[in-house]
Order: structure tokens, then C-alpha cells, then sequence
């Protein structure tokens, strides 16, 4: 039996279900596509986070999903403090700067999917196949075909990839990608430390890479995302829990005293990837289908977010003026808008990592130089914090 739709998202993560979310108030007809089974959310807070920024938060809040997150283990922060390990370079970020509450939020992934979740299940335009994964796609003048692993049938007017940064249908397509290696690993897991995070973020810049202390939902207890060479990665890795905390704290300056405790450890290769189209004819790509970038600004998945909404957008003001949501050309204007954002942040965070990386005087002075200009000129700071946290920039309607 075929079931036509006019929408099938391939990925029912973050991404995906914002976009779902983003359109129910339409009568679109949406089928996602999930691989895995939905799981419960765990007990113990899981080690993969998001920093969402206020502009993902807004959206959030206007799809209806914000108070299922809010109710669980979210953390807001209201400073960041950011500084070079062995030299003068440090900076402070503060709410207050921006008259704002907080400066983000510290979520598990799981949290944040599950939130979406509650309320995508609520709508009537959407049927869901999971877990189930793709086996086939065919892109016709008017439609797509594709065939699941259970045999299913779907036509759709429109494909959205929300699959990865392995995208299947990015595979499929064979889209080509423009790539890099970081050649940097990052070392993921939850520690307990001996003091208090006082919902501080923190982040040191070392010689082999940063490492960034989130506060999570009790006092005492961090995510930790720490990106190493690959080669030093692999050796803080194989190391006992007990070494591991000492090289850990001794590396984070021991601004917050030693390390009680920590979660398993996991290992994520970094890549930055930029495909060449989001959009073809039947096909889009958003999420880290479309982009990847280094995590040490924490804005891969508010870019994400940004994507979803903006490409649910688009689509909702095609199908309101009776147009084809699957024609390339009625996809062009998304294509370019989150293209252009997306070349932004990754050449914001390549000019960060070359910056920050290496210990050479030089580039130690020129750092420490610039972080204190950043503080000390007015309004360099403020825009910079305004970008970061999605009160300004090319943003969808959802988010403004």
C-alpha cells in the first residue's frame, strides 16, 4: 500500500521535529521517518548537551514545547567566562550586559527531542514510521518515492533531510559536501566537582584545544565537552577515571576544585562539512545534514533549530499561496538565507579554532589583546552577545 504525504522528514531528532512542530497549523500532510526506537528519558543526566540559545528558546516556547523542557533538567546560565590558559586573555560575558535574565540554557539532547516530541504526537497532519529507516528514493518531475524497511510506500511532494551529519539522503543525492578535518576529538561526560558551578559557563582555550565546563540541573555537577588533537584525545581516552580527573582539573586551571566523580567518557571525531546545495528539486537539507561546525561556541544545534524554522516558513507561505513546496525554484530563497548563515558561523568558529590553537607568542599575545579589546570597547562586546544569542541576525519569525 503507497501512503501519499506532501512532507516526509527522514530524521525525527531535534531538527526534524521542530520543523513537523513548526507547521501545525498548516494541513500539511508530514511523515517522519525515525531509525530508532524512542526511548524513555534517563534517570542520570546524559552527557550529550546543547547550549540553546535564546532565539531557539523563543521558538521553543511559540511551538509549545518549551514547558515539557523547562520542567525537567534545563539550566540556565547567566555568565560565561572565557579565558587562554597560560597567558593574560580572559573575558566575562554577564546577562546583565544584554538586560537579559540568562545567557542560554544547558539541555540534554534527550530532553530537548523529547519536549518536541510531546507535542509533534499531538498533531493530526503527522504519521510517524519508527523506528523504520529508508531503503530507496526516487526523484520524479512531481514527487519522490520512497521505500521502507518494512516495505512501506511513500510519495511525497517535498523530501527533508534531518538525518546527520551522515545523511542518508545527502548519500542518496549524492550531494557533494565541501569538508575538513578539525583533527580534534571531543571528549564528552558529566563530572561532579568538588565545588559549586553557580550557573557559570566556563571555557579555557589550551594548547591542544578548548575544554568547556556547562552547569547542568545540581550545583555540582558539569557537561564537559573538551576538543583535542585526535592523537591527545585518544591517550586522555585509554586513561584510568582517577587520571583522567587530575589531567581534567589540572587543564581547567582547578577553577572549580577536583573532580568527585564522572560519567563514562565518550569520543566525538570533528568534522566541519558544508554541503554544496541545501535544496534540489523534491529535496532539502537542514541540521548537520546541511552543515556541521566546531563545538566550541556550542551553536551547532541552534543552527539547526534555525534551519527548521525558517524552512517551515517557507513552505507554510508556498502552500498558503498554492504553490509547489517540492519545486527547486520556490526552494531557492531558503537555499540561499541558510546557506549564508551557515558559511557565517563556520568561518566564525575556523577563525576562533586557528586563532586558539598552538601556543606560540604571538598568537598568545594577539589573543590576549583581542579578548581584552573585545571587553573594553563599547558595544563590541554587546554585539557580539546579541549575535550569539539570537537577538540579532537574519532570523526566521519564529525566533524574533
Amino acid at each position: 500500500m503507497i501512503k501519499n504525504v506532501d512532507l516526509a522528514i527522514v530524521g525525527g531528532g531535534m531538527v526534524g521535529l521542530t520543523l513537523a512542530l513548526a507547521l501545525k497549523d498548516t494541513d500539511i500532510r508530514i511523515a517522519i521517518i525515525e531509525g530508532a526506537q524512542c526511548s524513555p528519558i534517563s534517570d542520570k543526566p546524559a552527557a550529550r548537551v546543547s547550549a540553546l540559545s535564546h532565539a531557539s528558546e523563543r521558538i521553543l516556547q511559540r511551538l509549545g514545547a518549551w514547558p515539557a523542557i523547562a520542567e525537567l533538567r534545563c539550566t540556565a546560565y547567566q555568565t560565561m567566562q572565557v579565558w587562554d590558559q597560560d597567558s593574560f586573555a580572559k573575558i566575562e560575558f554577564s546577562a546583565s550586559d544584554v538586560v537579559q535574565d540568562n545567557l542560554g540554557y544547558i539541555v540534554e539532547n534527550q530532553i530537548i527531542a523529547n519536549g518536541l516530541l510531546k507535542q509533534v504526537q499531538q498533531q493530526s497532519n503527522v504519521s510517524f514510521f519508527q523506528p523504520n529507516r529508508c531503503q530507496s528514493l526516487a526523484v520524479g518531475e512531481r514527487e519522490t518515492w520512497l521505500t521502507l524497511d518494512n516495505g512501506q510506500n511513500l510519495t511525497a511532494k517535498l523530501v527533508v533531510a534531518a538525518d546527520g551529519a551522515n545523511s542518508w539522503v545527502r548519500q542518496q543525492q549524492q550531494i557533494p559536501l565541501t569538508e575538513w578535518d578539525y583533527d580534534h576529538t571531543a571528549i564528552v561526560c558529566n563530572v561532579e566537582m568538588e565545588e559549586g558551578h553557580h550557573n557559570t559557563a566556563r571555557q579555557v582555550f589550551t594548547e591542544y584545544g578548548p575544554l568547556a565546563f556547562l552547569p547542568l540541573d545540581d550545583h555540582k555537577l558539569c557537561s564537559i565537552v573538551w576538543s583535542q588533537q585526535t592523537d591527545k584525545a585518544i591517550q586522555l581516552l585509554a586513561l584510568s577515571d582517577a587520571e583522567f580527573s587530575k589531567q581534567l582539573a589540572v587543564a581547567f586551571d582547578m577553577q572549580l576544585g577536583r573532580v568527585t566523580s564522572l560519567s563514562q567518557r565518550q569520543g566525538i571525531p570533528l568534522k566541519m562539512r558544508y554541503a554544496r546545495d541545501f535544496a534540489q528539486s523534491r529535496i532539502a537539507l537542514i541540521g548537520d545534514a546541511a552543515h556541521t561546525i566546531h563545538p566550541l561556541a556550542g551553536q551547532g544545534v541552534n543552527l539547526g533549530i534555525l534551519d527548521a524554522a525558517s524552512l517551515a516558513q517557507e513552505l507554510q507561505q508556498l502552500w498558503e499561496q498554492g504553490k509547489d513546496i517540492g519545486d527547486y525554484a520556490n526552494l531557492r530563497h531558503f537555499e540561499r538565507w541558510r546557506k549564508a548563515e551557515a558559511v557565517k558561523m563556520i568561518s566564525a568558529m575556523q577563525l576562533l579554532k586557528d586563532l586558539f590553537s598552538g601556543s606560540d607568542p604571538v598568537k598568545k599575545l594577539v589573543r590576549g589583546v583581542g579578548m581584552n579589546l573585545a571587553g573594553a570597547v563599547p558595544g563590541l562586546k554587546h554585539e557580539v552577545m546579541q549575535r550569539a544569542l539570537g537577538l540579532k541576525g537574519d532570523l526566521p519569525k519564529l525566533a524574533k
